[in-house]
């Protein structure tokens, strides 16, 4: 009985970080961000056909849902890598931690709220993003739009474990520019790792092995061009990289939690 009780008390605490995070992220970005979307899109859709009218229509479905990820990179950027240094600024992590709180159930909760902001932005750009293109008049696969914004939204969570790792011992500007280098990198890994197997040498191919094995591969979410084409990996690839996304997001999330754990305040 007193197991069950802690728990629903862990979770109740979790939750409540989360929310917090939720109406305050929300409250302060989502509009700007939504109406920052709406201008790419519509510039898009005026400018493209200017340069390449043939070819305008596929383009702008490309702007459109890259669009949504570089949007949504802003958040887990700006707002994951601020989450903690943002309550060291404020001195309320004194008041958090001196509550009957683990500092797991703080680095959790704050994930979850940056994580379900992620989600309503994601979900608000792709109806905007459905309903331009029906005023355009230009015919998109949604099943396969909306299969690659799932993935966009996965990547972006991990990416948000990532910033709130960064954020949890350095600033968040340093954090932010090592978020960043994630993102790149992470998307890119998987070209380090075939240079290495092209270079035939053992010994770069064993460097390259072992930062491919260390580097998040971003790629796996990378659906983009595949949805406008629609065009997708089978149902067991998506799964094994869901999975893959999810295990290296929650192993950033513990490692996060064992750094958090030993900061002293």
């Amino acid at each position: 009985m007193n197991l069950s009780l802690n728990l629903s008390l862990s979770l109740g605490r979790v939750w409540a970080i989360a929310t917090n995070v939720f109406r305050e992220t929300v409250r302060e970005q989502v509009l700007y961000l939504s109406l920052l979307y709406i201008a790419i899109v519509v510039s898009a859709m005026l400018l493209l056909p200017e340069f390449s009218y043939d070819s305008s229509a596929k383009m702008i479905v490309d702007v459109g849902i890259a669009a949504i990820e570089v949007v949504s990179l802003i958040v887990a950027v700006l707002v994951g890598t601020n989450l903690i240094n943002k309550e060291i600024d404020k001195r309320t992590i004194f008041i958090l931690i001196a509550k009957p709180m683990h500092r797991a159930e703080f680095v959790l909760g704050k994930h979850l709220g940056l994580t379900a902001v992620v989600g309503a932005l994601v979900s608000i750009m792709t109806v905007i993003f459905v309903i331009l293109m029906a005023i355009k008049q230009i015919p998109i696969p949604i099943p396969a739009i909306l299969t690659a914004n799932f993935f966009i939204f996965w990547q972006i969570m991990l990416l948000g474990a990532i910033a709130i790792f960064f954020g949890s011992f350095t600033g968040s500007l340093i954090a932010s520019l090592l978020t960043l280098g994630a993102y790149l990198i992470g998307n890119f890994s998987r070209d380090l790792l075939l240079l290495g197997e092209i270079s035939k040498n053992p010994s770069l191919q064993a460097v390259t092995r072992t930062f491919y094995m260390i580097l998040p591969d971003l790629s796996r979410a990378n659906l983009k061009n595949d949805a406008v084409y629609n065009i997708l990996p089978s149902i067991m690839d998506m799964f094994n990289n869901g999975v893959y996304i999810l295990s290296y997001a929650l192993l950033t999330l513990a490692v996060t939690i064992f750094i958090f754990a030993r900061r002293q305040f």
